[in-house]
């Protein structure tokens, strides 16, 4: 069992057996462990040098083992160090050789999923999978995976995957579905609608995108692609972050309901106007002496502003100003 951490058959007796009985000599090895005076001998020797057991009577060669947590913790934690690295490098050899065989082999870059089965199961596998984000275009009348069968996606937001979903406004009239939505945002969703969508995507971790080939009939088995890579989830990616800017933001009134809008500005014109020069890249010295105000008191401003807004730092105040489109 500890041949990983260098010790041999006979060597791993030896220790176990100096575990046990605090200490011993060359005569108790033989005697209890059936070997030969020779092999006791070497067996001593090696595991002295290597700091395995250490002599409590010399005289007499006495030998006792050393702790474990002490000679075979250092050595089982550069194992697993040597284990991660070599992970991390295999990793990344593996993902070079796809990058390669994909460049030579265009068929590699594009999976056929061929019907219904298989492409609720491959949504449901890359959702499980997900290690930080998913896009979706979400259009009505959905004949895979309606939104209230997405099981994978609270857990996914649940162990902090980020989710960003458009919705096409006519699927929000559909029943429940409002309810459903609301319960996503709540989760950690972050939602938009717009009145139509071009067709039905999904973007994991920007790796890997599902989206279908055919137009959905509700009769045929659906047919779908499973993009791996390239400039194509590239394309489908830039898609989706055009329609998610032109989009409009759903949120969650005081009264729990589902609503479509901005979140209203905290910020009264003055603010607005040294937010503006803020996004603009105007330095604090600047923006002071063009409004007339000291330093301190821009920056006393500004962090008043972050506050409100709901940030924590000038950048995460950049961007829900950005987002929120209050400039």
């Amino acid at each position: 069992m500890l041949e990983s951490l260098g010790l041999d058959p006979v060597e791993e007796r030896v220790y176990r057996f100096l575990v046990t009985t605090a200490e011993a000599d060359i005569t108790d090895l033989i005697g209890n462990l059936a070997i030969d005076a020779e092999t006791a001998e070497t067996v001593l020797v090696s595991m002295r040098v290597r700091g395995l057991i250490r002599t409590v009577s010399p005289g007499r060669r006495r030998f006792a083992a050393v702790a474990p947590d002490i000679v075979l913790g250092s050595q089982l934690l550069r194992h697993q160090q040597a284990l991660d690295w070599a992970r991390r490098e295999v990793e990344r050899l593996s993902e070079e050789y796809r990058d390669n065989a994909r460049r030579r082999d265009a068929g590699l870059l594009v999976e056929v999923l061929p019907n219904r089965v298989a492409l609720r199961e491959q949504l449901d596998h890359l959702q499980d999978n997900a290690r930080h984000e998913v896009l979706y275009f979400c259009r009505g009348r959905a004949t895979v995976m309606p939104a209230e069968e997405n099981d994978a996606e609270p857990a996914a937001l649940r162990r902090g995957v980020d989710y960003r979903v458009i919705y096409e406004r006519p699927l929000l009239k559909e029943p429940g579905m409002q309810a459903n939505v609301a319960y996503g945002v709540k989760l950690g969703e972050q939602a938009r609608a717009v009145p139509s969508l071009p067709v039905r995507l999904t973007v994991v971790d920007r790796e890997i995108a599902v989206l279908p080939l055919v137009q959905e009939t509700g009769i045929s088995e659906p047919t779908a692609a499973l993009v791996c890579g390239g400039q194509l989830l590239e394309a489908l990616m830039a898609l989706f972050e055009s329609y998610w800017e032109r989009a409009t933001p759903l949120r969650i009134t005081e009264g729990g309901d589902l609503t479509e809008g901005m979140t209203p500005c905290p910020l009264g014109p003055d603010d607005l106007y040294l937010l503006s020069l803020l996004v603009a890249g105007v330095p604090d010295k600047s923006i002071a002496t063009q409004l007339g105000i000291s330093q301190r008191t821009v920056q006393r401003r500004v962090a008043n502003i972050t506050e409100l807004a709901g940030a924590q730092t000038r950048t995460q105040l950049a961007w829900r100003a950005a987002t929120e489109r209050w400039l």
